[in-house]
């Protein structure tokens, strides 16, 4: 009987997460414990595995996708001889949000009335060598006070 990969609540306060990489594609054969994908959380970025045998049979969220409810249907696993005509329709979900390109860049100084500062991601830790920035809460032109 073909089973629906649910986006999983990886800590007890995920409500979304983004599927950030599919390490398999459909037709793969997976294992239980085998790695299926990246998904970011607003805290971290881990990877998912797989919990039963099978066929992936359909990718139904696409890589890069954010917004993601936890529940929401994100593949099928077919079992061995089994066809995705006779895996159960996906749930209509809301239309995640796919990620966009990267962020323009930044209005010139002139333009905005202002001068123009760089943001940098804050140190997270010795060992953090790179950050995503997830969600943007200003957008290019916003005013931004210092320590905001």
């Amino acid at each position: 009987m073909a089973t629906e990969i649910l986006m999983p609540a990886l800590s007890p306060t995920m409500e979304e997460g983004s599927l950030a990489k599919w390490l398999v594609k459909e037709g793969d054969t997976v294992s239980s414990g085998d790695i299926l994908a990246e998904i970011e959380t607003d805290k971290a970025t881990m990877e998912f595995e797989a919990v039963d045998d099978g066929i992936v049979g359909k990718i139904l969220v696409a890589e890069g996708t954010a917004g993601v409810k936890v529940n929401t249907p994100i593949a099928v696993l077919l079992e061995d001889g089994e066809s995705l005509d006779a895996a159960p329709a996906a749930r209509a979900e809301p239309a995640a949000k796919t990620a966009a390109a990267p962020a323009p860049a930044p209005a010139p100084a002139a333009a905005s009335g202002g001068d123009a500062v760089d943001v940098m991601v804050p140190t997270l830790g010795e060992s953090v060598t790179e950050a995503t920035v997830s969600t943007w809460f200003k957008k290019v032109g916003d005013t931004v006070a210092q320590d905001e």
